[in-house]
């Protein structure tokens, strides 16, 4: 850990305490949409993938279904978009609190203040990711963010070999800190060192099996590990 110079965080769930948030919009997109509402552990399992991804694997439409004007795959697609645009009007104005975790911008400045590079990999767009850069006065820290728009989804590394190729800098030099298995397995893929965070949607034992140099249960403990 003492070659690290750039730290790349996951958002919801690692910074953002936005987990019951998510679970209110997807609920709220499905009843919109007269589908079968999800409970929230299921919600939780796809928090950190891409919105298309993340509502393809919550709804798998049958492609039989729908209207019969067109291919079955087509009328999938229009349903995943009906979805993934109710999600973000909810999302919009949905009043479920969705704070900062306690210590996380304290941990952001104290890392930055000693040299190390801060940036973000994160499953939301890129307008969802300006957006709470900016509510939150973090945006200057960063030296810069991928969101999934801009990627494939994750697990897959290509958000992270993009943050790499920016910046000149090898997968050894760099830490992925996230709160799902997710983010493990796109660091894992790269072999880039990885902690998890247990205080977002997966326990420890899951992150564990993605060989983490650590796992921690607090912002504090987070913080003294750089």
């Amino acid at each position: 850990m003492q070659d690290i110079r750039l730290a790349i965080f996951d958002w919801d769930g690692t910074l953002m305490d936005s987990v019951g948030r998510i679970v209110a919009c997807v609920q709220g997109a499905a009843r919109d949409c007269e589908l079968a509402v999800p409970a929230p552990a299921q919600i939780r399992q796809i928090i950190g993938l891409s919105l298309d991804v993340a509502m393809s694997r919550l709804f798998p439409l049958s492609s039989g279904s729908g209207s019969g004007s067109g291919s079955g795959s087509a009328f999938d697609e229009r349903q995943i978009a009906a979805l993934i645009d109710r999600y973000r009007h909810h999302y919009l104005h949905d009043a479920t609190p969705s704070p900062l975790f306690a210590g996380a911008g304290a941990l952001l400045h104290d890392w930055r203040s000693r040299g190390v590079q801060l940036a973000v990999a994160t499953g939301k767009s890129r307008r969802g990711l300006d957006r709470v850069l900016d509510e939150t006065g973090l945006r200057p820290l960063f030296v810069t963010s991928r969101g999934a728009d801009e990627a494939r989804s994750k697990p897959d590394p290509l958000m992270l070999e993009q943050i790499l190729d920016e910046l000149g800098l090898s997968t050894r030099q760099a830490v992925m800190i996230g709160d799902s298995v997710h983010d493990m397995a796109m660091a894992e893929a790269i072999a880039m060192p990885r902690i998890g965070a247990t205080w977002g949607v997966d326990s420890r034992d899951a992150l564990s099996r993605h060989g983490p140099v650590a796992v921690v249960d607090s912002m504090a403990a987070l913080r003294g590990l750089l």
